[in-house]
Protein backbone atom coordinates (compact mmCIF):
# COMPACT_ATOMS: atom_id res chain seq x y z
CA UNK A 1 0.00 0.00 0.00
CA UNK A 2 2.72 2.28 0.49
CA UNK A 3 3.61 3.25 -3.00
CA UNK A 4 0.19 3.89 -4.42
CA UNK A 5 -0.87 5.61 -1.48
CA UNK A 6 2.22 7.72 -1.96
CA UNK A 7 1.50 8.21 -5.10
CA UNK A 8 -1.81 9.44 -4.61
CA UNK A 9 -0.91 12.10 -1.95
CA UNK A 10 1.81 13.64 -4.34
CA UNK A 11 -0.86 14.06 -6.90
CA UNK A 12 -3.12 15.45 -4.57
CA UNK A 13 -0.25 18.17 -3.36
CA UNK A 14 0.05 18.82 -7.31
CA UNK A 15 -3.76 18.96 -7.55
CA UNK A 16 -3.58 21.95 -4.76
CA UNK A 17 -0.88 23.70 -6.39
CA UNK A 18 -2.26 23.91 -9.85
CA UNK A 19 -5.70 24.89 -8.60
CA UNK A 20 -4.38 27.85 -6.99
CA UNK A 21 -6.03 25.90 -3.42
CA UNK A 22 -2.67 25.70 -1.92
CA UNK A 23 -0.39 28.07 -3.62
CA UNK A 24 2.94 27.00 -4.60
CA UNK A 25 2.10 23.71 -3.34
CA UNK A 26 4.88 21.02 -4.28
CA UNK A 27 4.74 16.92 -2.88
CA UNK A 28 7.96 17.02 -0.89
CA UNK A 29 11.00 14.29 -2.47
CA UNK A 30 10.01 12.19 0.42
CA UNK A 31 6.81 11.25 1.79
CA UNK A 32 6.99 9.05 4.75
CA UNK A 33 3.82 6.60 5.71
CA UNK A 34 4.06 5.24 9.25
CA UNK A 35 1.55 2.84 11.39
CA UNK A 36 0.29 4.62 14.04
CA UNK A 37 1.72 3.28 17.76
CA UNK A 38 -1.56 3.73 19.07
CA UNK A 39 -3.79 1.08 16.59
CA UNK A 40 -7.00 2.88 16.91
CA UNK A 41 -5.36 5.54 14.62
CA UNK A 42 -5.61 3.62 11.42
CA UNK A 43 -3.15 1.51 9.81
CA UNK A 44 -1.00 4.04 7.91
CA UNK A 45 -0.32 7.68 8.90
CA UNK A 46 1.47 10.70 7.86
CA UNK A 47 2.86 14.04 8.52
CA UNK A 48 2.81 15.07 4.97
CA UNK A 49 0.81 18.76 6.25
CA UNK A 50 3.31 19.28 8.82
CA UNK A 51 6.43 19.14 6.21
CA UNK A 52 4.69 21.79 3.67
CA UNK A 53 3.07 24.11 6.69
CA UNK A 54 6.44 26.26 6.83
CA UNK A 55 7.05 26.61 2.89
CA UNK A 56 3.25 27.34 2.47
CA UNK A 57 2.83 29.85 5.49
CA UNK A 58 -0.27 27.64 6.46
CA UNK A 59 -1.33 25.78 9.66
CA UNK A 60 -0.87 22.09 8.95
CA UNK A 61 -4.42 21.19 9.56
CA UNK A 62 -5.80 23.61 6.44
CA UNK A 63 -3.10 21.70 4.67
CA UNK A 64 -4.33 18.38 5.83
CA UNK A 65 -8.37 19.05 4.78
CA UNK A 66 -7.06 20.58 1.13
CA UNK A 67 -5.21 17.48 0.87
CA UNK A 68 -7.98 15.20 2.00
CA UNK A 69 -10.20 17.17 -0.37
CA UNK A 70 -8.21 16.53 -3.81
CA UNK A 71 -7.00 12.66 -2.69
CA UNK A 72 -8.09 10.16 -4.55
CA UNK A 73 -7.74 7.09 -2.76
CA UNK A 74 -6.10 3.66 -4.23
CA UNK A 75 -8.29 0.31 -3.83
CA UNK A 76 -8.20 -0.73 -0.27
CA UNK A 77 -7.82 2.07 1.62
CA UNK A 78 -11.26 2.88 3.71
CA UNK A 79 -11.67 5.98 5.82
CA UNK A 80 -9.66 8.96 5.82
CA UNK A 81 -8.81 11.19 9.07
CA UNK A 82 -7.23 13.61 10.26
CA UNK A 83 -6.00 13.91 13.72
CA UNK A 84 -4.08 15.96 15.97
CA UNK A 85 -2.58 19.14 14.31
CA UNK A 86 -2.60 18.33 11.15
CA UNK A 87 -2.02 14.11 10.81
CA UNK A 88 -3.36 11.94 8.02
CA UNK A 89 -4.52 8.93 9.35
CA UNK A 90 -5.58 5.75 6.78
CA UNK A 91 -7.55 2.92 7.64
CA UNK A 92 -7.09 0.08 5.08
CA UNK A 93 -10.43 -2.52 4.80
CA UNK A 94 -10.77 -6.09 6.03
CA UNK A 95 -10.63 -7.03 2.16
CA UNK A 96 -6.98 -5.05 1.43
CA UNK A 97 -5.90 -6.95 4.74
CA UNK A 98 -7.49 -10.67 3.56
CA UNK A 99 -5.85 -10.41 -0.44
CA UNK A 100 -2.41 -9.47 1.81
CA UNK A 101 -3.05 -12.46 3.90
CA UNK A 102 -3.19 -14.62 0.68
CA UNK A 103 -0.40 -13.11 -0.28
CA UNK A 104 2.11 -13.99 2.53
CA UNK A 105 1.07 -17.58 2.95
CA UNK A 106 1.37 -18.10 -1.25
CA UNK A 107 5.27 -16.41 -0.56
CA UNK A 108 5.68 -18.88 2.19
CA UNK A 109 9.50 -19.25 2.93
CA UNK A 110 10.17 -17.02 0.26
CA UNK A 111 8.13 -14.40 2.48
CA UNK A 112 10.13 -11.37 3.31
CA UNK A 113 13.03 -12.28 1.13
CA UNK A 114 14.32 -9.44 -1.95
CA UNK A 115 15.30 -10.94 -5.18
CA UNK A 116 19.54 -10.51 -5.13
CA UNK A 117 21.51 -7.88 -7.07
CA UNK A 118 22.19 -5.61 -4.57
CA UNK A 119 26.00 -5.90 -4.15
CA UNK A 120 28.76 -7.57 -2.75
CA UNK A 121 29.05 -7.64 0.73
CA UNK A 122 32.43 -8.94 2.63
CA UNK A 123 31.33 -9.13 6.90
CA UNK A 124 34.27 -10.04 9.60
CA UNK A 125 32.85 -11.13 12.66
CA UNK A 126 34.69 -13.22 15.62
CA UNK A 127 38.39 -13.16 15.09
CA UNK A 128 38.95 -14.12 18.53
CA UNK A 129 42.91 -14.25 19.16
CA UNK A 130 43.55 -18.60 18.91
CA UNK A 131 45.25 -18.18 22.31
CA UNK A 132 42.60 -19.54 24.43
CA UNK A 133 39.19 -20.52 24.67
CA UNK A 134 36.32 -18.94 23.28
CA UNK A 135 34.17 -16.55 26.21
CA UNK A 136 30.92 -15.58 25.73
CA UNK A 137 31.61 -11.82 24.41
CA UNK A 138 33.28 -13.96 21.21
CA UNK A 139 29.99 -15.77 21.05
CA UNK A 140 27.86 -12.42 20.81
CA UNK A 141 30.06 -10.67 17.98
CA UNK A 142 29.81 -14.47 16.81
CA UNK A 143 26.05 -14.48 16.59
CA UNK A 144 25.43 -10.99 16.00
CA UNK A 145 27.48 -11.58 12.52
CA UNK A 146 26.02 -14.53 11.19
CA UNK A 147 22.61 -13.15 12.07
CA UNK A 148 23.50 -9.55 10.08
CA UNK A 149 25.25 -11.95 7.29
CA UNK A 150 21.87 -14.10 6.95
CA UNK A 151 20.00 -10.51 7.04
CA UNK A 152 22.08 -8.81 4.35
CA UNK A 153 21.53 -12.57 1.64
CA UNK A 154 17.79 -12.25 2.84
CA UNK A 155 17.80 -8.74 1.36
CA UNK A 156 19.57 -9.55 -1.87
CA UNK A 157 22.88 -8.85 -1.19
CA UNK A 158 25.63 -11.82 -1.97
CA UNK A 159 27.80 -12.66 1.12
CA UNK A 160 31.15 -13.37 2.17
CA UNK A 161 31.98 -14.68 5.77
CA UNK A 162 35.41 -13.95 7.03
CA UNK A 163 37.26 -14.92 10.01
CA UNK A 164 40.66 -13.17 10.67
CA UNK A 165 42.96 -15.77 12.12
CA UNK A 166 45.64 -13.40 14.67
CA UNK A 167 48.57 -16.43 14.34
CA UNK A 168 51.52 -14.09 14.14
CA UNK A 169 52.93 -11.66 16.63
CA UNK A 170 53.60 -11.37 20.20
CA UNK A 171 50.53 -13.68 21.55
CA UNK A 172 51.50 -16.28 19.39
CA UNK A 173 54.74 -16.39 21.60
CA UNK A 174 52.86 -16.15 24.39
CA UNK A 175 51.16 -18.77 24.27
CA UNK A 176 53.75 -20.96 22.68
CA UNK A 177 55.86 -20.33 26.00
CA UNK A 178 53.25 -21.19 28.36
CA UNK A 179 53.16 -24.00 26.83
CA UNK A 180 56.44 -24.76 27.00
CA UNK A 181 56.68 -24.08 30.92
CA UNK A 182 52.93 -26.41 31.36
CA UNK A 183 55.17 -28.74 29.56
CA UNK A 184 58.41 -28.93 31.38
CA UNK A 185 56.41 -28.60 34.74
CA UNK A 186 54.49 -32.00 33.79
CA UNK A 187 58.17 -33.29 33.18
CA UNK A 188 58.44 -32.62 36.77
CA UNK A 189 60.69 -29.24 36.23
CA UNK A 190 60.22 -26.74 39.68
CA UNK A 191 59.64 -23.82 37.28
CA UNK A 192 57.16 -20.89 37.74
CA UNK A 193 54.94 -19.62 34.95
CA UNK A 194 55.44 -15.99 34.16
CA UNK A 195 53.91 -13.18 34.49
CA UNK A 196 52.02 -12.42 31.65
CA UNK A 197 51.29 -16.45 30.38
CA UNK A 198 48.24 -17.35 29.84
CA UNK A 199 47.36 -19.07 33.31
CA UNK A 200 44.00 -21.25 31.96
CA UNK A 201 43.84 -25.21 32.48
CA UNK A 202 43.58 -25.50 28.65
CA UNK A 203 47.23 -24.64 28.50
CA UNK A 204 47.78 -27.60 30.44
CA UNK A 205 45.56 -30.12 28.75
CA UNK A 206 47.65 -28.90 25.48
CA UNK A 207 50.89 -29.43 27.08
CA UNK A 208 49.75 -32.68 27.70
CA UNK A 209 48.15 -33.53 24.33
CA UNK A 210 51.86 -32.72 22.96
CA UNK A 211 53.77 -35.03 25.44
CA UNK A 212 51.07 -37.49 24.60
CA UNK A 213 52.11 -36.91 20.83
CA UNK A 214 55.80 -36.27 21.14
CA UNK A 215 57.32 -37.20 24.40
CA UNK A 216 59.38 -35.22 26.92
CA UNK A 217 62.08 -34.34 24.30
CA UNK A 218 60.50 -30.77 23.81
CA UNK A 219 60.74 -29.69 27.93
CA UNK A 220 64.06 -29.93 27.38
CA UNK A 221 64.98 -28.15 24.20
CA UNK A 222 66.35 -24.63 23.77
CA UNK A 223 63.35 -22.14 24.18
CA UNK A 224 64.02 -21.07 20.52
CA UNK A 225 63.29 -24.43 18.98
CA UNK A 226 60.14 -24.98 21.32
CA UNK A 227 58.76 -22.18 20.74
CA UNK A 228 59.41 -22.56 16.98
CA UNK A 229 57.11 -25.86 17.51
CA UNK A 230 54.77 -25.41 20.51
CA UNK A 231 53.23 -21.72 18.61
CA UNK A 232 51.86 -23.49 15.84
CA UNK A 233 50.42 -26.16 17.62
CA UNK A 234 49.23 -23.95 20.33
CA UNK A 235 47.28 -22.39 17.00
CA UNK A 236 46.36 -25.61 15.72
CA UNK A 237 44.69 -26.72 18.62
CA UNK A 238 42.78 -23.59 19.49
CA UNK A 239 41.33 -22.94 15.82
CA UNK A 240 40.09 -26.81 16.14
CA UNK A 241 38.27 -26.09 18.90
CA UNK A 242 37.12 -22.27 18.11
CA UNK A 243 35.78 -24.26 14.90
CA UNK A 244 33.67 -26.83 17.21
CA UNK A 245 32.76 -24.24 19.06
CA UNK A 246 31.12 -22.15 16.25
CA UNK A 247 29.97 -25.36 14.23
CA UNK A 248 27.62 -25.79 17.16
CA UNK A 249 25.98 -22.70 17.24
CA UNK A 250 25.71 -23.17 13.11
CA UNK A 251 28.11 -20.46 12.36
CA UNK A 252 30.69 -20.51 9.19
CA UNK A 253 33.14 -18.93 7.46
CA UNK A 254 33.76 -18.98 3.98
CA UNK A 255 37.24 -18.10 4.56
CA UNK A 256 39.56 -18.23 7.50
CA UNK A 257 42.17 -15.45 6.68
CA UNK A 258 45.86 -16.06 8.05
CA UNK A 259 47.50 -13.22 9.19
CA UNK A 260 50.82 -14.97 9.24
CA UNK A 261 50.17 -16.25 5.98
CA UNK A 262 49.43 -11.63 4.82
CA UNK A 263 52.94 -11.54 6.81
CA UNK A 264 54.79 -13.93 5.23
CA UNK A 265 53.66 -12.54 1.56
CA UNK A 266 55.51 -9.70 2.21
CA UNK A 267 51.93 -7.45 1.51
CA UNK A 268 52.56 -5.13 5.02
CA UNK A 269 56.01 -3.69 4.12
CA UNK A 270 54.44 -3.36 0.44
CA UNK A 271 51.62 -1.23 1.87
CA UNK A 272 53.77 0.64 4.11
CA UNK A 273 55.98 1.55 1.47
CA UNK A 274 52.96 3.00 -0.46
CA UNK A 275 52.27 4.94 2.09
CA UNK A 276 55.80 6.46 2.66
CA UNK A 277 55.91 7.41 -1.06
CA UNK A 278 52.93 9.44 -0.91
CA UNK A 279 54.06 11.00 1.99
CA UNK A 280 52.13 9.13 5.06
CA UNK A 281 54.79 8.16 6.95
CA UNK A 282 57.25 9.98 8.77
CA UNK A 283 59.84 8.80 11.66
CA UNK A 284 58.99 10.48 15.36
CA UNK A 285 61.56 11.48 17.53
CA UNK A 286 62.73 8.07 19.15
CA UNK A 287 62.60 6.69 15.48
CA UNK A 288 59.38 4.91 15.18
CA UNK A 289 57.89 5.59 11.85
CA UNK A 290 54.50 7.03 12.14
CA UNK A 291 51.18 7.20 9.63
CA UNK A 292 49.72 10.44 9.62
CA UNK A 293 46.06 8.80 10.70
CA UNK A 294 45.07 12.82 11.87
CA UNK A 295 45.12 14.20 8.32
CA UNK A 296 41.96 12.22 8.32
CA UNK A 297 40.44 12.26 11.41
CA UNK A 298 42.09 10.44 13.66
CA UNK A 299 42.93 11.95 17.03
CA UNK A 300 47.03 11.10 17.00
CA UNK A 301 49.11 9.36 14.60
CA UNK A 302 50.15 6.26 14.95
CA UNK A 303 53.30 4.27 15.20
CA UNK A 304 53.62 1.31 12.35
CA UNK A 305 56.91 0.54 12.75
CA UNK A 306 58.26 0.23 16.35
CA UNK A 307 61.94 1.46 16.66
CA UNK A 308 63.97 -1.76 17.10
CA UNK A 309 61.62 -2.60 13.45
CA UNK A 310 59.04 -4.66 14.66
CA UNK A 311 55.43 -3.93 12.83
CA UNK A 312 52.87 -2.70 14.98
CA UNK A 313 49.55 -4.78 14.79
CA UNK A 314 48.27 -1.77 13.45
CA UNK A 315 50.35 -2.48 10.70
CA UNK A 316 49.36 -5.85 9.76
CA UNK A 317 45.73 -4.67 9.62
CA UNK A 318 46.20 -1.60 7.39
CA UNK A 319 47.56 -4.52 4.67
CA UNK A 320 44.84 -6.88 5.80
CA UNK A 321 42.30 -3.97 4.86
CA UNK A 322 43.98 -2.93 1.62
CA UNK A 323 43.66 -6.69 0.62
CA UNK A 324 39.72 -6.56 1.62
CA UNK A 325 39.93 -2.95 -0.71
CA UNK A 326 40.70 -4.92 -3.81
CA UNK A 327 38.73 -7.80 -4.05
CA UNK A 328 35.86 -5.43 -5.07
CA UNK A 329 33.20 -6.04 -2.19
CA UNK A 330 30.79 -2.89 -2.59
CA UNK A 331 30.71 -3.08 1.51
CA UNK A 332 32.84 -4.17 4.58
CA UNK A 333 31.57 -4.92 7.48
CA UNK A 334 33.77 -5.49 10.79
CA UNK A 335 32.25 -6.95 14.01
CA UNK A 336 34.43 -5.88 16.30
CA UNK A 337 34.46 -5.81 20.55
CA UNK A 338 33.52 -2.68 21.71
CA UNK A 339 36.78 -2.09 22.97
CA UNK A 340 37.82 -1.34 19.62
CA UNK A 341 35.99 1.83 19.87
CA UNK A 342 39.17 3.66 18.75
CA UNK A 343 40.29 1.76 16.15
CA UNK A 344 37.63 2.49 13.59
CA UNK A 345 38.92 6.23 12.88
CA UNK A 346 42.68 5.27 12.08
CA UNK A 347 41.60 1.91 10.06
CA UNK A 348 39.02 4.20 8.04
CA UNK A 349 42.16 6.74 8.01
CA UNK A 350 44.13 4.28 6.53
CA UNK A 351 42.39 3.15 3.78
CA UNK A 352 41.63 6.72 2.49
CA UNK A 353 45.46 7.30 2.61
CA UNK A 354 45.52 4.23 0.07
CA UNK A 355 42.95 5.98 -2.02
CA UNK A 356 39.72 3.71 -0.80
CA UNK A 357 36.62 5.16 0.19
CA UNK A 358 36.44 4.94 3.89
CA UNK A 359 33.13 4.80 3.68
CA UNK A 360 33.01 1.34 2.35
CA UNK A 361 34.05 0.15 5.83
CA UNK A 362 31.09 -0.12 8.22
CA UNK A 363 32.31 -1.31 11.78
CA UNK A 364 29.39 -2.57 14.07
CA UNK A 365 30.64 -2.71 17.90
CA UNK A 366 29.70 -5.62 20.35
CA UNK A 367 29.24 -4.74 23.84
CA UNK A 368 30.47 -7.92 26.73
CA UNK A 369 27.78 -9.80 28.26
CA UNK A 370 26.93 -9.97 32.19
CA UNK A 371 26.89 -13.81 32.87
CA UNK A 372 24.09 -14.56 35.47
CA UNK A 373 22.46 -17.22 37.26
CA UNK A 374 18.93 -16.39 38.64
CA UNK A 375 19.98 -13.04 39.15
CA UNK A 376 23.40 -13.53 40.60
CA UNK A 377 26.62 -12.83 38.58
CA UNK A 378 28.08 -16.63 37.53
CA UNK A 379 31.64 -17.52 38.83
CA UNK A 380 34.79 -17.68 36.32
CA UNK A 381 35.92 -20.56 34.60
CA UNK A 382 38.10 -22.85 35.94
CA UNK A 383 39.51 -24.06 32.97
CA UNK A 384 39.76 -20.94 31.16
CA UNK A 385 41.27 -19.14 33.45
CA UNK A 386 39.46 -15.48 33.34
CA UNK A 387 36.33 -16.15 32.13
CA UNK A 388 33.46 -18.62 31.26
CA UNK A 389 33.65 -20.25 28.13
CA UNK A 390 31.33 -19.86 25.15
CA UNK A 391 31.34 -23.96 25.09
CA UNK A 392 30.22 -24.01 28.88
CA UNK A 393 27.17 -21.74 28.02
CA UNK A 394 25.75 -23.62 25.17
CA UNK A 395 26.06 -26.92 27.16
CA UNK A 396 23.99 -25.85 29.80
CA UNK A 397 21.48 -24.18 27.61
CA UNK A 398 21.85 -25.60 24.05
CA UNK A 399 22.47 -23.04 20.51
CA UNK A 400 18.71 -22.02 20.36
CA UNK A 401 18.15 -20.08 23.31
CA UNK A 402 22.03 -19.18 23.31
CA UNK A 403 21.63 -17.66 20.22
CA UNK A 404 18.22 -15.86 20.73
CA UNK A 405 19.25 -14.41 24.05
CA UNK A 406 22.73 -12.89 22.68
CA UNK A 407 20.43 -11.22 19.97
CA UNK A 408 17.35 -9.50 22.94
CA UNK A 409 19.34 -5.93 22.79
CA UNK A 410 21.07 -3.47 20.55
CA UNK A 411 24.92 -5.18 19.85
CA UNK A 412 26.20 -2.03 21.61
CA UNK A 413 24.67 -2.61 24.39
CA UNK A 414 25.67 -4.54 27.60
CA UNK A 415 23.50 -7.72 27.55
CA UNK A 416 22.47 -9.89 30.78
CA UNK A 417 22.30 -13.36 30.10
CA UNK A 418 20.40 -15.73 32.98
CA UNK A 419 21.40 -19.24 32.43
CA UNK A 420 18.22 -20.18 34.57
CA UNK A 421 16.20 -18.19 32.42
CA UNK A 422 17.43 -19.57 29.44
CA UNK A 423 16.59 -22.98 30.12
CA UNK A 424 13.03 -22.58 31.80
CA UNK A 425 10.39 -24.18 30.12
CA UNK A 426 7.81 -21.02 30.37
CA UNK A 427 6.32 -17.85 29.13
CA UNK A 428 9.28 -15.87 31.21
CA UNK A 429 11.96 -17.36 28.77
CA UNK A 430 11.75 -15.44 25.67
CA UNK A 431 13.03 -17.98 22.81
CA UNK A 432 10.73 -20.37 24.18
CA UNK A 433 7.57 -18.68 24.05
CA UNK A 434 8.92 -17.78 20.51
CA UNK A 435 9.09 -21.89 19.43
CA UNK A 436 5.91 -22.54 21.70
CA UNK A 437 3.95 -20.01 18.83
CA UNK A 438 5.48 -22.59 16.30
CA UNK A 439 4.37 -25.50 17.73
CA UNK A 440 1.09 -24.58 19.08
CA UNK A 441 0.28 -23.83 15.55
CA UNK A 442 1.42 -27.25 14.57
CA UNK A 443 -0.81 -29.31 17.32
CA UNK A 444 -3.45 -26.95 16.62
CA UNK A 445 -3.35 -28.60 12.85
CA UNK A 446 -2.54 -32.24 14.36
CA UNK A 447 -6.28 -31.86 16.73
CA UNK A 448 -7.84 -30.57 13.67
CA UNK A 449 -6.91 -33.50 11.25
CA UNK A 450 -7.77 -35.80 13.83
CA UNK A 451 -11.66 -34.01 14.86
CA UNK A 452 -12.10 -33.73 11.27
CA UNK A 453 -11.85 -30.38 10.81
CA UNK A 454 -11.27 -29.26 6.89
CA UNK A 455 -7.98 -27.87 6.50
CA UNK A 456 -7.77 -24.77 4.20
CA UNK A 457 -7.41 -25.34 0.39
CA UNK A 458 -7.00 -22.93 -2.75
CA UNK A 459 -9.88 -20.67 -1.74
CA UNK A 460 -10.08 -20.10 2.15
CA UNK A 461 -13.24 -18.31 3.47
CA UNK A 462 -10.57 -15.44 4.72
CA UNK A 463 -13.73 -13.18 4.29
CA UNK A 464 -14.83 -14.51 7.72
CA UNK A 465 -11.82 -13.39 9.68
CA UNK A 466 -13.43 -9.56 10.88
CA UNK A 467 -11.74 -9.77 14.17
CA UNK A 468 -10.35 -6.95 15.02
CA UNK A 469 -7.50 -9.55 16.83
CA UNK A 470 -7.67 -11.28 13.62
CA UNK A 471 -6.99 -8.28 11.54
CA UNK A 472 -4.43 -7.28 13.70
CA UNK A 473 -2.23 -10.43 13.36
CA UNK A 474 -2.53 -10.06 9.87
CA UNK A 475 -0.97 -6.10 9.84
CA UNK A 476 1.37 -7.66 11.99
CA UNK A 477 2.64 -10.18 9.50
CA UNK A 478 2.47 -7.70 6.59
CA UNK A 479 5.23 -5.78 8.97
CA UNK A 480 7.95 -8.70 8.80
CA UNK A 481 9.91 -8.32 5.30
CA UNK A 482 9.75 -4.17 6.12
CA UNK A 483 11.46 -5.21 9.71
CA UNK A 484 13.76 -7.48 7.83
CA UNK A 485 14.80 -4.38 5.51
CA UNK A 486 15.00 -1.97 8.13
CA UNK A 487 17.40 -4.49 10.37
CA UNK A 488 19.58 -5.39 7.68
CA UNK A 489 20.05 -2.24 6.65
CA UNK A 490 20.95 -1.03 9.78
CA UNK A 491 22.73 -3.74 11.13
CA UNK A 492 20.14 -4.40 14.09
CA UNK A 493 19.77 -8.22 14.09
CA UNK A 494 18.02 -7.82 17.56
CA UNK A 495 14.82 -6.18 15.78
CA UNK A 496 14.27 -9.82 14.63
CA UNK A 497 14.17 -10.80 17.97
CA UNK A 498 11.74 -8.41 19.02
CA UNK A 499 9.21 -8.32 16.25
CA UNK A 500 9.22 -12.58 16.60
CA UNK A 501 8.51 -11.97 20.82
CA UNK A 502 5.65 -9.31 19.78
CA UNK A 503 4.15 -11.45 17.18
CA UNK A 504 4.14 -14.50 19.74
CA UNK A 505 2.45 -12.53 22.32
CA UNK A 506 -0.13 -11.59 19.98
CA UNK A 507 -0.44 -14.86 18.93
CA UNK A 508 -1.07 -16.55 22.30
CA UNK A 509 -3.53 -13.97 23.08
CA UNK A 510 -5.66 -14.58 20.36
CA UNK A 511 -5.63 -18.54 20.56
CA UNK A 512 -6.79 -17.87 24.30
CA UNK A 513 -9.24 -15.56 23.96
CA UNK A 514 -10.69 -16.80 20.02
CA UNK A 515 -11.77 -20.05 20.32
CA UNK A 516 -10.43 -21.43 16.67
CA UNK A 517 -11.85 -25.25 16.69
CA UNK A 518 -15.50 -24.47 17.20
CA UNK A 519 -18.65 -25.50 16.15
CA UNK A 520 -18.76 -22.82 13.09
CA UNK A 521 -16.52 -25.10 10.63
CA UNK A 522 -16.41 -22.47 8.16
CA UNK A 523 -14.82 -19.72 10.15
CA UNK A 524 -12.64 -22.99 11.58
CA UNK A 525 -10.89 -23.73 8.25
CA UNK A 526 -10.27 -19.66 7.49
CA UNK A 527 -8.84 -19.18 11.56
CA UNK A 528 -6.39 -21.93 10.61
CA UNK A 529 -5.37 -20.34 7.86
CA UNK A 530 -4.27 -16.97 9.41
CA UNK A 531 -2.57 -19.45 12.39
CA UNK A 532 -0.79 -21.39 9.83
CA UNK A 533 0.47 -18.33 7.99
CA UNK A 534 1.30 -16.82 11.73
CA UNK A 535 3.38 -20.20 11.68
CA UNK A 536 4.99 -19.74 8.55
CA UNK A 537 6.39 -16.05 9.62
CA UNK A 538 7.57 -16.83 13.08
CA UNK A 539 9.55 -20.06 11.04
CA UNK A 540 11.21 -17.53 8.42
CA UNK A 541 12.25 -15.23 11.43
CA UNK A 542 13.23 -18.17 13.26
CA UNK A 543 15.18 -19.25 10.14
CA UNK A 544 17.14 -15.58 9.92
CA UNK A 545 17.98 -16.28 13.52
CA UNK A 546 19.30 -19.17 13.10
CA UNK A 547 17.04 -20.67 15.56
CA UNK A 548 15.19 -24.12 15.32
CA UNK A 549 11.37 -23.98 14.64
CA UNK A 550 9.92 -27.16 16.95
CA UNK A 551 7.04 -28.44 15.61
CA UNK A 552 6.25 -30.14 19.36
CA UNK A 553 7.23 -29.11 22.88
Amino acid sequence: MHAPLTHALRQAVAACGADDTLPGAEPPEEILLEQPRDRSHGDLATNLALQLARPLKRSPRQIAEQIVAHLTTPPGVGEVTIAGPGFLNFRLTPAYWWARLAAIHDAGEGFGRTAGGRGRVLIEFVSANPTGPMHIGHGRGAVVGDVLARLLEATGYSVDREYYVNDAGNQIRTLARSIWIRLRQLCGEAVELPEGCYPGDYVREMARGWRDEHGDAMATAAEDEALALLGPYGVAVMLAQIRGDLDRLAIRFDRWFSEADLVASGAVPARLAELEAAGHLSRDEGGAKVIATTRHGDDKDRVVVKTNGDLTYFATDIAYHADKLVRGYDRLINIWGADHHGYVARVKAALAMLGGDPERLEVLLVQMVNLLRDGEPVKMSKRAGAFVTLAEVVDEVGADATRFFFLQRRADAMLDFDLELAKRESNDNPVYYVQYAHARVCSLYRLAKERGYALPGDNPPVARLTEPDELDLIQRLEGFSAMVRGAAEAGEPHRVVHYLTDLAAATHAYYYKHRILGDDHELATARLYLMETVRQVVANGLALLGVGAPDRM
